[in-house]
């Protein structure tokens, strides 16, 4: 069983108060994308249906927020893909014109869209430790070439699919990152939460311009807080009301106009 919980994280720490029904919304959400990309690759769910549950967890707190999922082998890294240039990425680009070891053309503007989506991982951290960004090489030497290349294809073919769809509904998913395992027959399997607003960033279409920051349905707007108060190293005791309540309205329009229905929260 995985039971999403309402706490929330940035820059790798955990804050200190929750997000009222945050656990539902990814949930659901993520549900909807393991749906719309079973085509292309398979994923862990076996059912969200609560009466399926096993009886332990047949209990109102797992309402909603809660998936009885396959057993898979984690693989050691996160597979991130970049459909623009934002965030860490973009901080490392204006100091090096590289993000994770690929050299790009100078010149980009923060929020600019790639050409073709650029495919980077990252190793995950100990607790308390901020993820380390690695080059392909070095997800290679750890995964072997043959299922780097899969979990590189896979990454960017699921991006594709959903990236197109999300703009068709005005949203622009900027980039988002995956986590992926292996089953008992070594199948790769798609695992995790996709598509949310912890794992992605979804800028209004019709706010969008290259060359600033953009608006968001996601946790950058928490995080831009946290930065412009001092705390990308710790987290404040106490998140403000109104911090709390404006994440929460953010992740619930994600939810509502990437899959056109209201969530009773």
């Amino acid at each position: 069983m995985i039971v999403v919980s309402d706490r929330i994280s940035a820059f790798d720490i955990i804050m200190s108060n929750p997000v009222p029904d945050k656990g539902k919304i990814l949930n659901q959400l993520s549900m909807f994308w393991f749906d719309y990309t079973k085509d292309i690759i398979k994923n862990h769910v076996v059912s969200i249906n609560y009466d399926e549950f096993p009886g332990e967890f047949r209990k109102e707190e797992y309402k909603g927020r809660s998936m009885l999922v396959k057993k898979i082998n984690m693989l050691p890294i996160e597979c991130i893909v970049r459909g623009y240039i934002a965030g860490s990425a973009w901080s490392e680009y204006i100091k090096t014109w590289c993000v994770c070891g690929i050299q790009l053309p100078r010149g980009l503007r923060e929020s600019q869209k790639f050409e073709t989506p650029l495919f980077t991982s990252s190793i995950k951290a100990d607790f308390g430790q901020h993820d380390e960004n690695v080059p392909f090489e070095k997800a290679s030497d750890i995964l072997g070439r043959d299922l780097a290349e899969k979990v590189k294809y896979k990454s960017i073919e699921v991006y594709n699919k959903c990236a197109d769809y999300a703009l068709s509904k005005g949203i622009i998913i900027a980039d988002t990152k995956f986590e992926f395992g292996l089953d008992e027959n070594g199948e790769l399997i798609l695992g995790d939460e996709i598509f949310t607003p912890d794992s992605s960033r979804f800028w209004p279409l019709d706010k969008y311009e290259a060359g600033r920051g953009q608006d968001s349905f996601d946790k950058q707007f928490l995080r831009d807080w946290l930065k412009e108060n001092g705390y990308t190293n710790s987290a404040p005791s106490n998140l403000p009301q109104n911090i709390i309540k404006i994440t929460k309205e953010k992740y619930l329009d994600a939810y509502r106009i990437l899959t056109g229905k209201q969530l009773d929260c």
